[in-house]
C-alpha cells in the first residue's frame, strides 16, 4: 500500500446550513475550561497531534488539532452543545491558518476526514454511541477510531462506505487498524513519553515503522549520523591498514633487489 495520502473518492461530506456572513470570533467559544480525564489523556492526544505533524513536516495542505471545538451550525454555537474531538485532521486544506477552533462555514464546509476520540469509562458510552453518530449522519468523517489510553485492547475504529454508513475496521494479527484517509496504521506501543509508561496509540508507517516524535526523529538522525561517522572512520583505517601492507610489500620488493644487485630507485 503507499503511504501517498489521496483525495477520497467518496462524495463530500454534508454541506452546511444556507451560508451566512462569518460569525464574529466573540460569539464562538474556544475553551471551556474543562480539563482532559488525565495526564495520560492529555499526554496521548499530544503524541497523535505531534507525530503526524512530524510525518507530514514537509507539508501544508492539512490541519490537524485536538481537544478544540468544531463548529458546525450557528445553533449548535448558540446553544452551547459543542463537539471536541481529542484528535482530528482535515485534508486538502490551508493549514498555515492559525485557528482557534475548526469552524466549518468558515472552511468551505469542510469537516474533519479522520477523529480519535481518548475515552474513559465515563465517555465510553458517548464515544461509542452519540458521537458516533455525530460523525457518521453529520460530519460523514472517513475514518473513526476510539481508545482507552488505560486499556490496551480497547482499539476500534470504522470506515465511511459509499452509503455513509459506518463499517468496522478489521483488525491486523498484531491489533493494529488501517486509517486509509491518512495512509497510515494505528496500534499501540509500549513506552515512555513524558515520564509515563503506558500503551500509546500510536501511528505506524506502511513498512511497519512507528512514527517519531520530533524529539525520536531528532534522536534517530543524530544516531545516524554517529554511526556513519563510524562507518567512515573504520573505511579510513581499513585504508590505512591495506596502504601499510602495501608500503611494507614495496620494502620487502625493494630489499630483495638489492641482495640480487639491483637499485630499486632506479627502476
Amino acid at each position: 500500500m503507499s503511504s501517498q495520502v489521496t483525495p477520497s473518492k467518496l462524495p463530500q461530506p454534508a454541506t452546511v446550513e444556507e451560508w451566512q456572513p462569518p460569525m464574529p470570533p466573540t460569539d464562538l467559544i474556544f475553551d471551556d475550561g474543562e480539563p482532559l480525564e488525565s495526564n495520560r489523556h492529555r499526554i496521548a492526544m499530544n503524541l497523535l497531534i505531534r507525530s503526524l505533524q512530524q510525518a507530514w513536516h514537509d507539508r501544508d495542505d492539512y490541519f490537524t488539532g485536538g481537544n478544540m471545538f468544531v463548529y458546525y451550525s450557528r445553533n449548535q454555537a448558540m446553544n452551547r452543545d459543542f463537539r471536541g474531538p481529542d484528535f482530528f485532521a482535515v485534508l486538502n486544506v490551508d493549514g498555515t491558518r492559525q485557528r482557534q477552533g475548526w469552524v466549518v462555514w468558515e472552511e468551505e464546509g469542510r469537516y474533519p476526514d479522520v477523529i480519535i476520540e481518548l475515552m474513559s469509562p465515563s465517555t465510553a458510552k458517548i464515544d461509542r454511541g452519540v458521537k458516533k453518530e455525530l460523525y457518521e449522519g453529520t460530519f460523514r468523517t472517513r475514518n473513526y477510531l476510539i481508545y482507552d489510553p488505560f486499556d490496551e485492547t480497547s482499539l476500534q475504529g470504522w470506515k465511511l462506505d459509499e452509503n455513509f454508513r459506518y463499517q468496522p475496521l478489521e483488525p491486523q494479527s498484531n491489533g493494529w487498524l488501517w486509517c486509509e484517509a491518512l495512509g497510515l496504521w494505528l496500534g499501540t506501543w509500549h513506552g515512555t513519553i513524558d515520564r509515563e509508561t503506558a500503551f500509546w496509540l500510536r501511528f505506524y508507517d506502511t513498512d511497519g515503522c512507528v512514527v517519531p516524535l520530533p524529539e525520536e526523529a531528532a534522536q534517530q538522525q543524530a544516531e545516524a549520523a554517529q554511526q556513519q561517522a563510524e562507518a567512515a572512520q573504520q573505511q579510513a583505517e581499513v585504508a590505512q591498514q591495506q596502504a601499510e601492507v602495501e608500503r611494507q610489500r614495496a620494502d620487502r620488493l625493494a630489499a630483495r633487489l638489492r641482495e640480487l644487485g639491483e637499485n630499486p630507485d632506479t627502476l
